[in-house]
């Protein structure tokens, strides 16, 4: 395998798709838990990508 962008990564790609799907799914929380569990967690899902 010669990689020659981390871009070409497949777990660099599949840890864009999973913020994506994060980002999307805390759009849906309360509007309460917005600098709570929502940042919390978006703040998680940015550290693994």
């Amino acid at each position: 395998m010669n990689v020659k962008l981390y871009k070409e990564l497949v777990v660099w790609q599949k840890a864009m798709l999973i913020t994506e799907e994060i980002y999307l799914i805390t759009k849906l929380f309360p509007k309460e838990e917005k600098f709570g569990l929502t940042s919390q967690i978006k703040r998680a899902v940015i550290s693994i990508h």
